[in-house]
């Protein structure tokens, strides 16, 4: 259990710089123009007397269900940019729910107190799930939310929580992680949950000997995944700030315009075919 908080307070520290250091440049450049062809709602619920604020965003042309895909964010809270994958998804023809895993759709912007909100999660996984959990309940209320097809998608922190799900959530269809850590203390058992992993094959926080012990416990389990590594690849290669702000304070993360969309365009791949 040691490793995890290493790693949370080093992602805590790569995020702050090319996410919340600089969040107007990471907005404008992940931001969607409105459309006609999709619907956002804040969705507010009570867990333990705390209001979580999620937002989904769904295709506006159809009350036929469609499926399910939830994104859980990076450790800096329901920001812009986990709504905008949101509504990405909804322009593909998805119901996608961005999570609120933090409460009162909080967003914070320091690395000691994205630390404290999100170590809970790595420390306590049953922690992760009732959020989860509680924020799934709620899709399915949703006339246009086919409860059969769900999945998941994670960035870093959520990518990290979204296998954490496959690993323990049976009735997924798939879930998608993008530049996630792999071991965070919670075993896979043998499910059906599909799982696809988007990789940065230099992506220094993600070490070879983690690759290959998720690896062995993915084929333990027999489970059906697919471990995809983008060349020249870094950490956070799907945020557009993330060059600037690695040359601006010397860490190894950037930006990788091609492997962005490719892995984009492989999660997309990978959808449809578990919605089949």
């Amino acid at each position: 259990m040691k490793l995890y908080p290493i790693f949370s307070m080093l992602c805590a520290a790569i995020l702050f710089f090319s996410c919340a250091d600089n969040k107007k440049t990471s907005e404008k450049n992940t931001e969607i123009a409105p459309s006609k062809n999709i619907k956002t709602e804040d969705v507010v619920y009570n867990i333990r007397g705390v209001n979580y604020k999620s937002f989904a965003a769904f295709p506006a042309d159809s009350d036929q269900p469609k499926p399910v895909v939830m994104v859980i964010p990076e450790w800096w809270g329901l920001t812009d940019y986990a709504k905008n994958r949101a509504k990405q998804l909804a322009e593909l023809g998805y119901f996608a729910m961005a999570v609120d895993f933090y409460g009162e759709g909080k967003v914070v912007d320091n690395p000691e107190e994205a630390g404290k909100l999100a170590q809970p999660f790595y420390q306590i996984p049953i922690n992760a799930k009732m959020i989860f959990d509680a924020a799934k309940a709620h899709v399915v209320t949703f006339p246009n939310a086919d409860n059969s097809k769900i999945a998941v998608i994670g960035y870093c922190f959520g990518g990290a929580q979204a296998l954490n799900m496959a690993r323990q959530e049976s009735d997924l269809k798939g879930v998608v992680s993008f530049h996630g850590n792999l071991e965070t203390g919670v075993r896979a058992k043998n499910n059906k949950v599909r799982i696809l992993v988007c990789n940065g094959a230099n992506d220094g926080f993600v070490s070879p000997a983690e690759i290959a012990s998720f690896k062995k416990e993915m084929d333990s389990a027999k489970i059906n995944y697919q471990f995809i590594n983008y060349p020249n690849s870094l950490h956070s290669f799907t945020n557009p700030a993330s060059t600037e702000m690695g040359k601006k304070f010397n860490l190894k993360i950037a930006y990788n315009k091609e492997a962005d969309e490719k892995s984009w365009n492989d999660m997309k791949t990978f959808l449809a075919d578990i919605f089949k």
